[in-house]
């Protein structure tokens, strides 16, 4: 029996919508190009690239005479990069090195609180027409690692950029 021979509403025996052909055609999937990522003191425009949060949940295994049983362990948000350009005004790698400076100073040697360096973050991801579909908001937010700009060559023509590891407390999905 074809799909289309089930035009009577039977669909729904199989836990399939009587639409099921209408509904297969008329989604919008998401654009991995159309989002805004706000961070304090970096310009959400020299954001290129960024990760979107990732989650795992660690396991816990019971084990009891010949069975093992497995439960949720703990959650742990994932460490994610972003790669931001590198324009001579306003400068990234400047607007970049105050947020580092705030985890560590060089020149003293001190490092920051966490209340200090720690930012929220905010990652929206935009609809054709530039309207907020997903609003992520990430807490707790600071550098892991900074690369300023890696090799320069002579005989490139690539636009400069910064890549840098965040790390956060958590994500919450606004």
């Amino acid at each position: 029996m074809a799909l289309e021979d089930l035009t009577d509403g039977s669909l729904t025996d199989f836990g399939l919508d009587t639409n099921f052909r209408d509904a297969a055609y008329s989604w919008e999937p998401k654009r991995t190009h159309q989002f805004i990522m706000e961070i304090g003191g970096i310009p959400g425009y020299l954001i290129k690239t960024a990760a979107k949060p990732t989650l795992e949940n660690g396991e816990i295994t019971l084990n009891h005479i010949n069975v093992e049983r497995y439960m949720k362990g703990r959650s742990k948000w994932s460490a994610m990069s972003i790669t931001l350009y590198d324009p001579i005004v306003p400068n990234g790698a400047r607007a970049v090195m105050e947020w580092v400076r705030l985890h560590h100073e060089s020149v003293t040697g001190r490092n920051g609180y966490a209340t200090t360096y720690k930012k929220q973050i905010s990652l929206k991801q935009l609809s054709p027409l530039g309207e907020v579909i997903e609003d992520w908001t990430l807490h707790g937010a600071f550098i892991t690692s900074a690369n300023f700009g890696g090799t320069l060559d002579w005989s490139g023509e690539d636009a400069a950029t910064i890549e840098l590891g965040l790390r956060f407390d958590y994500a919450f999905l606004n």
